[in-house]
């Protein structure tokens, strides 16, 4: 139940620039502040056009980030951070991207390991200056104090939060994720909206983070499937990444719930990419709560443009429908996981309590199963 009285705290950048050209502030303030040495934490596709950040003095660009980042690749980022000694990191690229540089800003002399760290505030400080620059519209990365990468050990995602890892500036673009294929707009418009969506509907929903939960949904409903159908619409990519941006606002003080548990696996156990997982598990969880928070997810649905409804059978049928209809393969037979895998995803899933524990039902293992197996 949602209770106007229960505390929240809101964190937000230092400053957000957003808007089309707005990456052509970032040298200026990079210049202001006298940094000398930069450390950029990319992918390969966008290490090769740090030119476009217009950075002054010394740049090192770490360009291997995996989509699915796990703690080897983090251990390489961090090695190279070490020995740049950068005062400034930029997290350039989509959530993996800038969730690695939030990483890299806090651990490097900090004499703390990422097992160390895991969790809500251990982390004990930051002495670097921090920018995030997004190039996708999905994860609202920039916005937000978490960061999550992949044990390979246990195949599970370590979860970060801390405020030492909010960036000093976050620049939203929205022209730079122009060049995203139509297949990837689909799936991390997806991800923006079911981080909306699961906070809206969270046992933690708060009034404050409805406004932006509410907001996002009704921008991905009105821009994505523009967004995908030509990926050059200005005003669709705008509003694309203010989705994300506002997803992004929904996830610090409220955070997802059983949708992100359930799509995990799906990344850390088979390497599909987490918007796809998100957008193939939204329907089915959508409606699973749906007689929990029957109001909410009748809006959910209004916003989206499509009929309101509470009723789960009606949910998941307009649901599935509108992902499948931007082109995102919803069948995770296709998707290369094994039918075998199913029971061992289940258990994995359930054991996610930090976001189980906010969902608005409860969620036993073999109804995770029985989603897994509706979604094959």
């Amino acid at each position: 139940m949602t209770v106007l009285s229960r505390p929240i705290e809101i964190l937000r950048p230092e400053a957000i620039e957003f808007g089309s050209g707005t990456v052509a502030a970032i040298g200026g303030w990079v210049a202001a502040r006298g940094i000398r040495r930069t450390l950029v934490v990319a992918d390969a596709f966008n290490a090769a056009r740090i030119g476009i950040l217009g950075l002054p003095g010394e740049v090192a660009v770490f360009g291997e980030v995996k989509p699915e980042p796990d703690i080897p690749n983090l251990g390489k980022a961090l090695a190279l951070a070490e020995a740049v000694q950068p005062d400034l990191v930029i997290g350039f690229g989509g959530g993996s991207a800038m969730d690695l540089a939030k990483l890299v800003a806090v651990l490097p002399g900090s004499g703390q390991s990422i097992h160390d760290v895991v969790g809500p505030e251990k982390v004990l400080g930051r002495k670097v200056a921090l920018v995030q620059v997004p190039t996708t519209a999905g994860t609202g990365s920039e916005g937000g104090t978490r960061a999550l990468v992949t044990d390979p050990a246990t195949q599970n995602k370590l979860a970060v939060q801390s405020r030492f890892m909010l960036a000093d500036l976050a620049v939203v673009d929205p022209d730079l994720t122009m060049t995203v294929p139509p297949a990837v707009t689909a799936a991390t418009g997806v991800d923006a909206l079911a981080h909306c969506a699961e906070a809206f509907t969270s046992r933690k929903a708060h009034p404050v983070i409805d406004l932006y939960a509410l907001e996002g949904i009704r921008l991905v409903g009105r821009f994505l499937a523009r967004g995908v159908a030509d990926g050059t619409d200005r005003e669709a990519r705008a509003g694309l990444a203010l989705a994300s941006m506002y997803g992004g606002f929904c996830l610090g003080p409220v955070n997802t719930t059983a949708g992100h548990a359930v799509a995990y696996p799906l990344g850390t156990r088979h390497h599909v990419a987490h918007g796809l997982a998100c957008a193939v598990i939204f329907p089915h969880t959508l409606a699973f709560n749906a007689p929990a928070v029957a109001e909410k997810t009748a809006l959910v649905l209004q916003a989206l443009g499509l009929p309101a409804s509470s009723d789960p059978a009606t949910v998941r049928e307009a649901t599935h429908g509108w992902c499948a209809g931007l082109g995102i393969e919803m069948r995770l037979s296709r998707l290369g996981v094994p039918e075998g895998d199913l029971g061992a995803m289940a258990t994995e899933a359930h054991a996610i309590r930090r976001l189980l524990d906010n969902n608005p039902r409860e969620l036993s293992r073999d109804e995770i199963l029985a989603m897994y197996r509706a979604a094959f």
